[in-house]
């Protein structure tokens, strides 16, 4: 355990910030099965929706440093190679 005030203030920011960081990741996930669902059902307009969705989640994110920049690059380039084959 930490001993001193700023190592015990950042070790409760740490696990504050892990907590919420745990949240925006766990929707974001249940999204992409939703996601795979869809596409596996071939059902166009709603892989579409979601796809946008969880883009726009997933660039939040990145700019809030929970996920990497190119992490989520791949993901949404394959989410959206899955989108065209729909088409």
């Amino acid at each position: 355990m930490p001993i001193k005030k700023n190592a015990i203030k950042a070790m409760r920011q740490s696990a504050k910030h892990a907590q919420l960081n745990k949240v925006v990741k766990a929707e974001i996930n249940s999204l992409r099965v939703k996601f795979r669902k869809a596409v596996v059902a071939v059902k166009k307009s709603e892989a579409a929706d979601v796809a946008k969705i969880i883009g726009k989640k997933m660039d939040k994110a990145v700019s809030k440093k929970i996920l990497k920049k190119n992490t989520v690059a791949r993901l949404k380039s394959r989410m959206m190679k899955k989108v065209n084959v729909l088409k």
